[in-house]
């Protein structure tokens, strides 16, 4: 018998059936019953090929939930901060530079002149005619 042990705690599932823990066994029943559902209300409009695909179509996402997991986050706590951050709290972000040279410059540049700058005069380097 082996036992393996994860290097990190909070790493270790506890499998219960097939190799699945607990929240996707649930969410593996919940998608069949979503896919029996499908199959018994549109049995009687739809042929049995198509049924099939729309069955599959119909659980995917609800089976694909079980094993969703986004930066520790379950796919509900997802679903939930996604709703929150573009939904319920948007917001426009701004940007707005923090710059100590621009304040230091800002009353020249309000007054339109510039710093001077060392100029290097032109006349000693290539002679008077230059």
């Amino acid at each position: 018998m082996e036992i393996k042990i994860p290097k990190e705690i909070r790493e270790y599932r506890e499998s219960i059936f097939f190799g699945l823990n607990t929240r996707q066994f649930v969410c593996a029943v919940f998608a069949l019953g979503v896919a029996v559902g499908v199959y018994f209300l549109l049995k009687p409009y739809v042929g049995t090929e198509e049924i099939g695909w729309m069955c599959i179509l119909a659980a995917a996402p609800f089976a694909a939930c079980g094993f969703f997991s986004y930066h520790g986050m379950t796919a509900e706590q997802f679903l939930w901060a996604w709703i929150r951050s573009e939904l319920l709290y948007p917001k426009k972000l701004v940007f707005r530079s923090d710059s100590i040279y621009y304040r230091a410059l800002e009353p020249a540049i309000a007054a339109g002149s510039r710093p001077k700058k060392k100029r290097k005069n032109k006349e000693k380097r290539h002679g008077k005619n230059a």
